[in-house]
């Protein structure tokens, strides 16, 4: 099992945080990774009251989740204070207030007329390793995209199972081994010193990650998608203006020469299909319910189990057929 190497989290949210004001001119995928949550929640029952969305960035899927659930309170949750205020944009709303009787004497003041509150998500600034929520809180939780920038699943899933209420449903993509494979490959080619792409979790590890925390019943599955470029520097132009970044406490911290990095650029060319410089990216969707797994994993619970050969079965159902 492969995990990433220790993430520095001030790295992450200087990058995030910088990345803000050009956040959603490059973020192509995000947006529709987020349309695809939303078509997947048609096939949810769950009643939800309050919803936290995780690395909401700048609202891409809550401003979804607002419109899907109108009548919830809804936690846009992210690490950057940047992001939460370009978030603000489309999440927070000014809305008229009714006036009541007073203000309906009063019609004629601008001032009453003109009376608004504002509506919309609850922008909080946390770390998805400690979130601000009460135990059993939340009716579900949802995050996309970024659970790839933590390097702890265990510690992370944990926490989302704490706040999250018995049969609360978990709902999140992130991205597996296969993403940016055509730029890690030119890297390995241009230098091998260390590893300048991040290294992500293959979706098995994630699944046995949601059972150890507690997670019920998780159902994943693949996406890929495949982004095309002129030239290998639009792939890199696009992940610095989302904020993507090597963020491991082991990148190297010097500035990569310019002979290495002509290198890269000239074996990302090399890998062109059709005229076009490919980008992959392996999307993981994942949803899992807060209640503890039964039948799979080695921490399941047996305390209600009572295990029965097959002859055995056979013969009480032969016994329970004659008493008809």
């Amino acid at each position: 099992m492969s995990h990433p190497a220790h993430v520095n989290r001030q790295h992450l949210k200087q990058h995030f945080s910088h990345a803000a004001p050009t956040y959603d001119e490059a973020a192509i995928l995000q947006k529709t990774v987020a349309e695809r949550i939303d078509e997947r929640l048609d096939l949810t029952t769950v009643e939800a009251n309050k919803i936290a969305d995780i690395g909401a960035g700048t609202g891409l899927l809550t401003e979804k989740l607002m419109v899907r659930y109108p009548n919830a309170h809804l936690f846009a949750v992210d690490l950057s204070e940047q992001m939460l205020k370009q978030a603000s944009k489309r999440l927070i709303k000014e809305k008229s207030k009714p006036l009541g009787a007073i203000g309906r004497i009063f019609k004629q003041n601008k001032t009453l007329q003109n009376l608004t509150h504002k509506v919309g998500a609850q922008l909080i600034n946390a770390d998805a390793f400690a979130l601000p929520f009460a135990d059993n809180s939340l009716d579900m939780l949802t995050s996309n995209l970024m659970l790839q920038w933590c390097d702890d699943l265990d510690a992370v899933f944990n926490e989302f199972r704490r706040v999250l209420r018995p049969e609360g449903l978990l709902m999140f993509t992130t991205f597996g081994p296969d993403t940016l494979k055509e730029l890690r490959q030119a890297w390995q080619i241009a230098d091998e010193s260390y590893e300048h792409v991040n290294i992500f979790i293959d979706m098995h590890d994630i699944g046995d990650a949601l059972i150890r925390a507690g997670f019920g019943q998780p159902v994943m599955d693949v996406e890929n998608f495949t982004l095309t470029y002129d030239k290998p520097i639009g792939v890199l132009k696009d992940l610095k203006a989302i904020g993507a970044t090597n963020a491991s406490q082991s990148r190297q911290h010097s500035l990569t020469g310019k002979d290495k990095f002509a290198r890269m650029l000239n074996a990302y060319d090399g890998l062109r299909k059709e005229g076009k410089v490919p980008a992959t990216y392996e999307v993981v969707h994942g949803h899992a319910w807060a209640a503890q797994e039964v039948f799979k994993g080695p921490d399941r619970d047996r305390s209600n189990h009572v295990e029965i050969s097959l002859d055995e079965f056979s013969q009480q159902l032969k016994n329970s057929n004659s008493f008809k």
